[in-house]
């Protein structure tokens, strides 16, 4: 199979079907072979594994993509790139390309339909920053038999999903998504290597999804209120931050009573707490409401 994902050779398919990226879709084109051969490697993928990936662009990662997995399935939301991957990825027979948005479509439904033979489901993919959080929480919510996802981000956003309790980087976003895979940020990867250039650096980051939920709650909506009013405002205590943002403010005495009896300080700022402090914290607190 040729090649089509050089710089030079990408830039002329563009050039030829009259394509001009689009600012508003987030359209960075990754196109270092060196790089492209990396992400895969590091997916560890086999020929049993079927493969999505998310906005394939110019088809540069989906050729490498359908070398090594038995098939794969792009969901690209920009249709003007329809003539551009035919030619790319004409001689690619494991490709199919669908135009409809990740955060749109039925991940279960899309596995069940092209997916029900391969061995391991991945997502592989180079995300669009501006929407990074969202389809991370769309695939991670989906309950869909994924195994792994395997997706470039921006660096920043990448250091927050496998921040630690007490970093300045760990959030609500970090809880999210380690609580329900094993976070890896595996390498990084400069602006350069991009078209258009972005102005940050970006990440190869790896979640493997458990089996089981990191940790066990009554309610896992409202474990996830409780995460996002922890960290509502990062300056105040847990308390201030719990008062203002789920209990109210009237519920002083019996927040703070319900805070020493699990045993966290209602001092401590939400950005200390553990996944084990926060499932406990969400079953308290249930109690309390």
């Amino acid at each position: 199979m040729e090649n089509r994902s050089t710089a030079k050779m990408t830039k002329a398919i563009l050039e030829k079907h009259g394509f001009r990226l689009k600012k508003s879709l987030g359209q960075n084109f990754l196109l270092d072979d060196h790089i492209l051969k990396k992400i895969v490697a590091l997916a560890d993928i086999t020929p049993d594994d079927g493969v999505i990936e998310i906005g394939p662009g110019a088809g540069a990662l989906t050729q490498y993509l359908a070398e090594a997995a038995g098939k794969v399935v792009g969901l690209e939301i920009d249709r003007r790139l329809d003539p551009v991957l035919k030619e790319v990825l004409a001689d690619c027979n494991n490709v199919e390309i669908l135009f409809q948005d990740v955060l749109e479509t039925d991940i279960t439904e899309l596995i069940a339909h092209h997916f029900h033979d391969a061995l391991r489901v991945m997502v592989v993919a180079n995300l669009p920053y501006y929407a990074t959080t969202p389809i991370l929480m769309k695939l991670l919510s989906a309950n869909a038999p994924i195994d792994r996802i395997v997706v470039m981000i921006q660096k920043e956003v990448a250091e927050r999903l496998e921040a630690e309790p007490g970093n300045k980087s760990y959030g609500s976003l970090s809880v999210a998504v380690q609580y329900t895979a094993d976070v890896r940020l595996l390498t990084t990867v400069p602006a350069s290597v991009f078209i258009p250039k972005p102005n940050v650096d970006s990440a190869v980051v790896r979640l493997d999804l458990l089996k089981e939920k990191r940790v066990s709650v009554r309610d896992e909506a409202f474990f996830f209120k409780v995460v996002r009013a922890a960290f509502a405002q990062r300056r105040k205590t847990l308390l201030n931050n719990l008062l203002h943002n789920l209990v109210g403010r009237d519920r002083k005495e019996e927040t703070i009573r319900c805070l020493e009896q699990l045993g966290i300080d209602p001092g401590r700022r939400g950005e200390t707490l553990s996944i084990e402090e926060f499932a406990r914290l969400s079953d308290g607190l249930l109690e309390l409401l």
